[in-house]
């Protein structure tokens, strides 16, 4: 299971319908929008928050989408931008080699309730 923050922004959980030891539910409560540097909003038409977009996307730079020089674990560490998701989401993928925190597995076959924006 892979929860991401790369593209997402508002809070969510998700969860095993059928519990399992090896399955914990995972969720993020945090509201990213409310902590979102300036630089990295996206406003609706009436001017109001709705989405704030990754460092990545907004300055498509080796150091923010871990490609080039910047393509593996070793040579692209957190940013400080990742590390704001991060302290509001610490199951979520923040940035591309988030794996040791943001990756779990839950043997069985899939039958999750997953719940957007609660």
């Amino acid at each position: 299971m892979l929860v991401s923050l790369m593209a997402s922004t508002c809070p969510f959980s998700w969860l095993r319908k059928v519990a399992r030891a090896e399955c914990t539910a995972t969720s993020c409560a945090g509201n990213n929008q409310f902590v979102c540097p300036a630089e990295l909003v996206m406003k609706g038409s009436d001017g109001g928050v709705i989405a704030c977009k990754s460092a990545c996307l907004v300055f498509n730079q080796p150091q923010y989408c871990c490609t080039g020089d910047h393509g593996t674990p070793e040579t692209c560490p957190p940013t400080d931008y990742s590390k704001i998701f991060k302290s509001q989401c610490p199951q979520a993928y923040s940035y591309a080699y988030d794996d040791k925190s943001s990756t779990f597995t839950c043997n069985g076959g899939p039958n999750y309730l997953v719940t957007f924006c609660p």
